[in-house]
């Protein structure tokens, strides 16, 4: 269950809530926390289908690491409607060490729990992962 290099499970909310995300569109965004005392992740927040990017970026701690997942809704050149599945992983400047390196040490492993991630971005910044970057990022 736990992951000998980060000893971190993963809540089985955390996978229902992405299938749900996946599937159904139930949710604009996912936010996943860490939870240290129980050394597992788990769903922290979750984003209406109507919330917007800017409701997303402004859910994540300006001082601590998060994952998140976000579903990107854009057209194509041909005019085609499209989505794409957005995994960030959220590690600003300003969080502390510890918080980094247990954040870092169980990214992929959580991630490989969330089947049908199609882009991954690390954002240590607003900036890297403003509308922009989710639009080049997703052709």
């Amino acid at each position: 269950m736990a992951n000998a290099a980060s000893g971190m499970a993963v809540h089985d909310e955390c996978k229902l809530k992405f299938l749900e995300l996946k599937a159904k569109r139930t949710f604009r965004y996912i936010i996943f926390k860490i939870e240290e005392k129980q050394k597992e992740v788990i769903v922290e927040k979750v984003g209406e289908p109507t919330q917007s990017h800017e409701d997303f970026a402004a859910s994540l701690p300006a001082a601590e690491c998060r994952y998140a997942v976000f579903d990107y809704d854009f057209v194509t050149a041909e005019n085609c409607q499209k989505s794409r599945i957005f995994f960030i992983a959220w590690s600003p400047d300003t969080a502390k060490v510890r918080n980094k390196m247990i954040y870092a040490s169980s990214k992929d492993r959580f991630k490989r729990e969330l089947d049908g991630i199609q882009v991954e971005l690390q954002a240590t910044d607003p900036t890297e992962m403003d509308l922009d970057v989710f639009k080049s990022r997703a052709n």
